[in-house]
């Protein structure tokens, strides 16, 4: 897809500066002229504020665009890591949970937390109401879309394909408005096309939801384009974890071990885009992008012995990190897809789904975004909400099934049977059955299933 790239006033175009304090390295916003620190206090390094460069991407006016992602990086599997952390389904190594605050278009961080689940609340005190928040559809929650909201903040988000939100107003491009918990919003269903220089041709979906409700200032196709700025924030992490730390696990052993190496981690990273920000501006019109991330570390690398070419000299101009970046300038990005490429044997998107996209990196020729209103016919809303995800373990409706599983392990339940436990539908008893549905004697629970029809058998129960 397109870039999506505004432009911004002159005060909001102005470059940090990087001060180092101590043993402490901050990101400097020359418009408050205080460090944007992390939220927890007893770290060590730390690293956040924003480049604000004039290469950035804004929000469809005049904000800033900024993107919250969680990733995950794999620690040594220790007594008091896995005591601290905890199992994981995923991973054989114990997974640190980051959760990160980045702005699109320069990539720097805003802030940052990590432990042992993500813990995105303490980064709302970083949002301002001249911020447009993105996050992709893990983070389907009212209470968090309730909490950005409060901030002042503007979100763009993307929606759960389950989710059922009431069309309140139809707009003209397409869009509805809808509410979700206590939050309006607007709500966008585009289907995208995309077209390849080799012909291949294959579809998308986006659905999105945001709180920019006025169709007119913000249509649904520019929003469907500025939402895919959301994957810089994919190039952030990547840089994190496999660029500086080429995918391994971290070092340490223990918790506190942890803290110093993820904010060191943190702190080099953000040091490197400031560096990339301002050899950016040294040349005007120079798009952040196109400065190689790799070539500043491996200089950065290369000079900690010498600590040659560090200094500002009194002529000015970018330094020996910068001269490289500017002498080794990536292409200007062309838009491209490909499918999902898997890196561990044990990722959930071990099996790759024939969705059309191909193989390998196709250059896109064509994008063809298309808003789907909502149908004049809207299936009734549940009068209850089944969304569990916020309520204790032992009351939501995966934990109260497998405890029914558990109960009778010999039963040979259907999915009808489990259906009308739980209130689901209505189970009409056959001749023979309980009103619990159909029992089995002690002779048939330990025989196996057989899919094959037997003589006389009863057809299964009705529903309704």
């Amino acid at each position: 897809m397109q870039s999506f790239t505004v432009a911004r006033s002159e005060a909001e175009c102005q470059r940090p500066a990087l001060s180092v304090a101590g043993d402490r390295i901050f990101v400097v916003n020359p418009s408050r002229d205080q460090p944007i620190a992390s939220p927890d206090q007893s770290a060590c390094w730390r690293a956040a504020g924003p480049s604000d460069a004039a290469g950035g991407c804004g929000s469809v006016a005049t904000g800033q665009c900024r993107s919250t992602a969680a990733a995950r990086c794999g620690v040594p599997a220790s007594p008091r890591n896995r005591a601290w952390l905890g199992r994981t389904a995923h991973h054989g190594y114990p997974t640190l949970e980051l959760m990160t605050l980045v702005e699109t278009g320069t990539r720097s961080l805003i802030g940052a937390v990590f432990g042992p689940t993500d813990e995105g609340g303490r980064l709302l005190h970083l949002l301002r109401p001249d911020m447009l928040v993105l996050w992709d559809k893990g983070f389907d929650g009212n209470a968090l879309l309730t909490a950005v909201t409060a901030t002042g903040a503007q979100v763009l988000r993307r929606l759960r394909n389950n989710r059922r939100t009431p069309v309140l107003t139809r707009r003209a491009d397409g869009s509805y408005l809808s509410v979700i918990g206590t939050v309006k919003v607007r709500v966008i269903d585009a289907e995208i096309t995309v077209s390849c220089d080799d012909g291949i041709v294959f579809p998308g979906s986006y659905r999105l939801v945001t709180t920019l409700t006025d169709a007119r200032r913000h249509p649904a196709t520019a929003l469907t384009g500025l939402y895919h700025e959301r994957w810089e924030h994919e190039s952030a992490s990547y840089a994190l974890r496999y660029t500086i730390l080429h995918g391994h696990v971290m070092r340490s052993d223990d918790p506190a071990g942890l803290d110093q190496e993820m904010w060191a981690l943190l702190s080099l990273y953000q040091a490197l885009r400031a560096v990339i920000v301002e050899a950016a501006e040294s040349v005007p019109g120079t798009d952040p992008d196109r400065c190689c991330f790799t070539v500043a570390l491996q200089t950065a690398r290369d000079q900690v012995v010498p600590a040659s070419g560090i200094v500002l000299d009194e002529a000015g101009g970018p330094r020996l990190i910068g001269r490289r970046l500017l002498a080794g300038l990536l292409p200007c990005r062309r838009r491209r897809v490909s499918s999902r490429k898997v890196k561990s044997q044990m990722s959930r998107y071990s099996e790759r789904r024939d969705d059309g996209r191909p193989d390998r990196s196709r250059t896109v020729t064509q994008l063809a975004v298309t808003v789907v209103g909502p149908g004049p016919e809207q299936p009734p809303l549940p009068a209850v909400s089944r969304d569990d995800r916020d309520a204790v373990p032992s009351q939501r409706r995966r934990h109260r099934i497998l405890a029914l599983l558990q109960d009778d392990p010999t039963r040979l339940w259907r999915v009808a049977e489990i259906a009308a436990r739980f209130g689901d539908i209505r189970w009409t008893p056959c001749i023979g059955n309980s009103p619990d549905g159909p029992t089995a004697d002690s002779s048939t629970r330990s025989a196996p299933v057989s899919t094959q029809p037997r003589p006389g058998h009863q057809p299964p129960c009705k529903q309704r």
